[in-house]
């Protein structure tokens, strides 16, 4: 077993909690976005609240959607955070293009947030508030294009909302950037879509990195479509960001070549079989046979812990 992950399952089996560790290691948690595709990470996420494992960490990080499933983990209602992506009802509100028609954004992230998570189906935000696990959701300025760790400015449950959203506040798609801290934000995902190497620069030894993207899946360059459409974006609302656009590609080259020789990590992926998600996919049966292939993802990749309980 990965190290990574026998530090996991040895937390586990002790019941270890943030303050009272037995051993001197930092370990995160790193969940990767892309909307719809976020229902892999959803599943691994409540994989590990099943398992007992969420005060097994001492920070977990996520971009765009990554932060949205991290979110539920950490309220302890990662069943209820599942159980949104399937919702036929849910999800055409929130990912809707005749929603242009009408001069609004394609994803409306304001009836996510303060609507299904705070009204239908509905999050536990002080619960956030109040875990000891550090929760830090991660955005991309708008004007620096830099990735941005958006836990100092959370300090009430206001402050996680904004955050969710500025965190899923996808080019083109989600509207102009996010205000928080007399700052602007973007989608983590231009910047930092696989949020391990802020959790590497703020001390941990440790990172568990849950993909989205399947074990056959190597990284591709932007549709032109893209490439053509969302610079354009990009330079009216977030010119700090064009530089961060262009390099990701690179970016993601690199990210996997250390996600394959960086012993301080390791990383679950949803099987080669896996369908192919599309960032604004709203088949419920699709959404939930991969949400149920990520929880699966997560127990093979712990199937000793498994087999123990």
């Amino acid at each position: 077993m990965h190290p990574v992950l026998e530090l996991l399952t040895a937390r586990i089996a002790e019941g270890s909690t943030p303050g009272q560790r037995t051993d001197s290691r930092r370990l995160a948690l790193a969940v990767e976005g892309g909307s719809s595709r976020g229902t892999y990470s959803s599943g691994m996420v409540l994989a590990l609240d099943e398992l007992g494992a969420t005060a097994a960490f001492d920070a977990v990080y996520g971009s765009s959607a990554g932060a949205l499933n991290t979110a539920w983990l950490l309220c302890g209602r990662s069943q209820t955070g599942v159980r949104t992506w399937w919702n036929p009802a849910v999800m055409r509100r929130i990912i809707n293009p005749l929603h242009t028609l009408r001069g609004r954004a394609v994803i409306d992230l304001e009836y996510l947030v303060h609507q299904v998570y705070s009204v239908l189906e509905p999050m536990d935000f002080p619960a956030i508030l109040a875990n000891p696990v550090e929760f830090h959701p991660l955005a991309t300025d708008a004007d620096t294009g830099e990735s941005t760790d958006l836990q100092p400015f959370i300090n009430d449950v206001a402050g996680i909302k904004t955050a969710l959203a500025a965190s899923s506040c996808m080019p083109v798609l989600a509207g102009p950037p996010i205000a928080m801290g007399g700052r602007r934000f973007v989608d983590a995902g231009i910047a930092e879509p696989l949020p391990f190497r802020t959790a590497l620069a703020q001390g941990a030894t440790d990172v568990l990195v849950l993909r989205t993207r399947r074990e056959d899946e190597v990284p591709a360059r932007v549709p032109r479509v893209q490439d053509v459409v969302v610079p354009r974006f990009l330079r009216r609302y977030a010119p700090g960001t064009i530089t961060a656009w262009r390099e990701q590609y690179q970016h993601d080259l690199e990210d996997e070549r250390l996600l394959r020789e960086d012993a301080r990590l390791a990383s679950v992926r949803p099987p080669a079989r896996a369908p192919d998600v599309g960032a604004l996919e709203r088949d419920p049966a699709v959404l939930r046979r991969a949400v149920e292939l990520g929880r699966q993802a997560v127990y093979d990749a712990l199937e000793g812990l498994r087999k123990a309980s």
